[in-house]
């Protein structure tokens, strides 16, 4: 049976309109430049202050998580920078990762950005890191993102109660979505459909 790895090596995944790279502090004034404090609305943690200061010590503490591979998202045509997405929570002897820490620059909302950057993580977790299970989560109260989840094709699993705690110190209501790879083939064939 084949086991999950993290990779090692910096990797890309190039899609038709975006590419995923490896994120790292030099792509942080990018970032600073097409954020503002709304994506940050329902994650646990944010910048501090809406300095670029904290705005890059937010990104070095990302950067510095356990079993997390963050990657910034780029327009493959222009090089523009739209936003971040990350593998987390990799657990190597179960076969299953969680992607998450995902928010577009709010001009680049709704179009291909999330759909496409969330195809290349699943199609390189199932087709070539042998993953049986990845899941994404999201705060109760954020409806648009459960709805982006289960256009995806991910599966409702529940409700966490107080899951998590926010930076601001509030409890949070955790929404539980997965795709096994046993479900991959049909979202696969969904979102290729989705993305033209």
């Amino acid at each position: 049976m084949p086991t999950l790895l993290r990779p090692v090596e910096p990797l890309s995944l190039v899609g038709e309109s975006l590419v995923l790279e490896p994120l790292t502090l030099a792509h942080a004034p990018a970032l600073f430049r097409v954020s503002t404090p709304e994506v940050f609305r329902w994650m646990v943690d944010w910048p501090l202050d809406a300095s670029f200061e904290a705005f890059e010590a937010y990104e070095r503490e990302v950067q510095s998580w356990p079993n997390t591979q963050a990657f910034v998202i780029l327009d493959r045509a222009t090089g523009e920078t739209l936003g971040t997405t990350a593998y987390l929570d990799i657990r190597e002897e179960h076969r299953a990762l969680e992607i998450g820490r995902t928010w577009v620059a709010p001009a680049r909302q709704g179009g291909r950005a999330n759909p496409e950057s969330k195809f290349l993580l699943l199609r390189h977790a199932f087709e070539e890191l042998g993953a049986l299970r990845v899941q994404l989560k999201t705060d109760a109260r954020n409806l648009h993102s459960q709805r982006a989840i289960e256009k995806l094709g991910a599966r409702r699993e529940g409700v966490l109660r107080n899951y998590q705690i926010r930076a601001d110190g509030t409890p949070r209501d955790t929404v539980m979505y997965a795709i096994t790879a046993d479900d991959w083939p049909e979202v696969r064939a969904g979102l290729l459909a989705r993305l033209g």
